[in-house]
């Protein structure tokens, strides 16, 4: 890795990047495939509501069952949904990162020990 002394730190221009998450990076990477995620994301807030899915009820898994109900299309070979004309593969994904921000939040709810 890089030169970390603390005078490298306070060089001008120096900023420690090291063990800090590259989100330009990953999210650049999948600039394609967060699209069709955001468009997926985009009709679920017209046809219900901006930011309704964070109050659901039971969200992990409501979104379990969304999520594996998109990826059991597509395997049957439906590519794309009937409803949206996204590719199941984004449903897929959009209920996984719904899923995903759910948990976390309930971790984050937990007592620290």
């Amino acid at each position: 890795m890089g030169d970390l002394s603390v005078d490298h730190l306070h060089a001008p221009g120096a900023k420690e990047q090291e063990g800090k998450p590259r989100a330009a990076l990953v999210l650049g990477d999948f600039a394609n495939a967060l699209l069709e995620v955001s468009k997926v994301g985009t009709f679920g807030a017209y046809k219900y509501s901006e930011h309704g899915w964070t109050v659901t009820p039971d969200g992990v898994n409501k979104y379990d069952d969304a999520m594996l109900r998109h990826w059991l299309y597509e395997h049957a070979g439906h590519t794309h949904d009937s409803q949206t004309h996204l590719l199941h593969a984004a449903h897929t994904a959009w209920n996984a990162l719904a899923r995903l921000e759910f948990l976390i939040q309930e971790q984050n709810a937990l007592p620290k020990k």
